[in-house]
């Protein structure tokens, strides 16, 4: 079976055809780094973690970019407050998206360009545009002047009323229409400065990608990535400044129970937070339990569901522990491959694996269940998750964390001590299967009894 995307642009679904066959170059826009991640930043990391995965399955050479804005207003306004360079601001919070994103199981890209090392490029590429009568120069600013490509809106299909009001535009005098944007802005003594042939000044947003992705991947690349967000004005943009690419890949919105995350409403959860909640893998598994293209919700009740989906799933591998490791998997993974080369079907990916994991429960054969136990390592690779040992998934502590599970053990181990003391035996098994449900193991010592997780 092929790979099948949806792609922006034209909003259908389509066969992935490399330019250049079995070699993929992709590029997904990073983050702007002026503060710690949020669940919002995590989910096209995770998500684009899994494509990149899958694409190498199926190619020989995959290129992943992936850029970190390290110039912006903002960061410029954090490293003001704090009297430091911005260098000081970015290189930390640079750091900790790399330490939350690992937490997370995602991978580092090929390459992860920035844009304070590709000054040259952004200044060669504004002159070109210059030169093609794209963009033209007016009170110290260079803009792009929108009504010069003819195409502009057809990634976003939408109207230039629609586009001009969305951009939230900068009503300027210098402008020669609404919908021009900066491509290089002059800066103040306390801003950020380059040379460049239009005085000291700093890059607008949109011209970075476009011109590390030319430095880097070429003048057409296969996949451009990023949130839905970024598909306008932002990709948009880039695409009037000349980035061509085969396929526009976006992903939903994050909500955090049921509301649009904003820090007006106090509800922004950072990555590093919800690690103090939930493992990295349990939040990944989150992440990807909605198809890439669907809103999501972050919830407590889902990471939480996230948990126990997780703790079965690695109870199977306990139980599958002794298992032959020579079983051929390749019988058992043609509908989860299916399930993820259409369109990222990552919560058909997941029914597939507990169908493997019933299997598994229920199979005797050894070699059988060799098989299912290396079909379940290999599914859980490409989605980045069972790649730990069972023992180090139960015995995985966060810091200040109680496990709920833990009174409701104790409470039936002593309800079944109390019914076996009283002769209840029949009831006394009921208890037993329950905690066994909870993957839990008793050993009776005599007039005591002590358990533990199965997998352990």
């Amino acid at each position: 079976m092929s790979l099948i995307l949806t792609n922006t642009f034209g909003g259908r679904k389509e066969e992935f055809v490399p330019r250049i066959p079995g070699e993929v170059r992709m590029y997904v826009c990073g983050p702007t780094v002026y503060n710690f991640a949020h669940i919002g930043n995590a989910r096209p990391a995770v998500v684009f973690d899994v494509l990149t995965r899958v694409l190498g399955h199926l190619f020989p050479k995959v290129t992943y970019a992936r850029n970190l804005t390290d110039v912006d207003d903002k960061i410029n306004a954090a490293a003001r407050a704090q009297g430091v360079p911005i260098s000081v601001v970015t290189e930390r919070y640079t750091e900790a998206y790399h330490a939350d994103m690992a937490a997370l199981g995602v991978r580092p890209p090929t390459i992860e360009p920035k844009v304070t090392d590709h000054i040259p490029e952004i200044v060669s590429l504004i002159e070109r545009l210059i030169a093609q009568a794209n963009a033209y120069f007016a009170e110290g600013h260079v803009l792009f002047h929108v009504p010069s490509f003819k195409d502009y809106g057809a990634l976003s299909r939408r109207s230039p009323e629609d586009m001009i009001a969305g951009a939230r535009v900068e009503v300027a005098p210098y402008k020669k229409h609404p919908a021009d944007f900066v491509l290089w802005k002059p800066s103040t003594s306390e801003q950020p400065e380059w040379d460049s042939p239009w005085g000291r000044g700093r890059p607008g947003w949109h011209i970075e990608c476009s011109a590390m992705i030319e430095r880097h991947l070429g003048p057409m690349i296969d996949i451009h990535g990023g949130g839905q967000d970024l598909i306008f004005p932002h990709h948009e943009n880039e695409i009037a400044q000349g980035t061509r690419a085969r396929y526009w890949i976006h992903n939903g919105f994050v909500t955090v129970e049921g509301q649009k995350m904003s820090k007006s409403l106090g509800n922004v959860l950072l990555v590093r937070d919800l690690l103090k909640e939930a493992p990295g893998e349990a939040i990944r598994y989150a992440l990807l339990s909605s198809h890439y293209r669907q809103p999501l919700d972050c919830s407590a009740h889902g990471l939480q569901q996230a948990r126990r989906s997780l703790d079965r799933l690695y109870r199977t591998l306990g139980d599958l522990e002794g298992a032959t490791d020579g079983g051929d998997p390749s019988d058992f993974l043609e509908k989860f491959y299916a399930a993820l080369q259409d369109d990222l079907n990552t919560p058909a990916a997941f029914a597939e694996l507990f169908r493997l994991a019933r299997m598994a429960q229920n199979e005797t054969t050894p070699s059988t269940r060799g098989a299912l136990k290396n079909a379940l390592l290999q599914a859980g690779a490409l989605l980045g998750i069972l790649q730990q040992t069972p023992e180090a998934w139960f015995q995985h502590k966060i810091a200040g964390e109680v496990d709920a599970e833990v009174d409701r053990i104790e409470e039936l181990v002593a309800r079944r001590s109390k019914a076996r003391a009283d002769g209840a035996f029949s009831e006394a098994d009921q208890f037993r299967d329950e905690l066994k449900e909870l993957g839990v193991t008793l050993e009776d010592k005599g007039d005591r009894t002590e358990w533990r997780r199965a997998s352990r």
